[in-house]
């Protein structure tokens, strides 16, 4: 694969969305994932840095774009720097708010 462009399991695994490489490709394959609205059914597909990456999770879904590719999967600052966050409201995940 190009310097410039990374597998879209192994940037979910770096990123710290998924514990494993393995449960990140599973995510993929489910269809769980999209990349620039795009539904994406190959663990394989490249990703580069502007990519927009939705990931439907239990009770959220989260909205990023990716600002880097990794190297390693090292500690969650490091793995923060990765993305941009781009949901909207306050952040708060919808389990976090459905408290009441």
């Amino acid at each position: 694969m190009r310097e410039d462009r990374q597998r879209l399991d192994k940037w979910l695994w770096f990123a710290r969305f998924a514990k494993t490489r393995t449960l990140a490709a599973k995510l993929v394959t489910s269809g769980f994932v999209r990349v620039n609205g795009q539904r994406i059914d190959s663990a394989a597909k490249a990703l580069s840095i502007g990519d927009v990456v939705t990931i439907a999770l239990a009770r959220t879904t989260l909205v990023v774009r990716v600002e880097g590719l990794g190297e390693r999967r090292g500690p969650a600052p490091e793995a923060r720097q990765l993305y941009a966050d781009l949901n909207e409201g306050d952040g708060v995940l919808v389990s976090e708010g459905d408290k009441s």
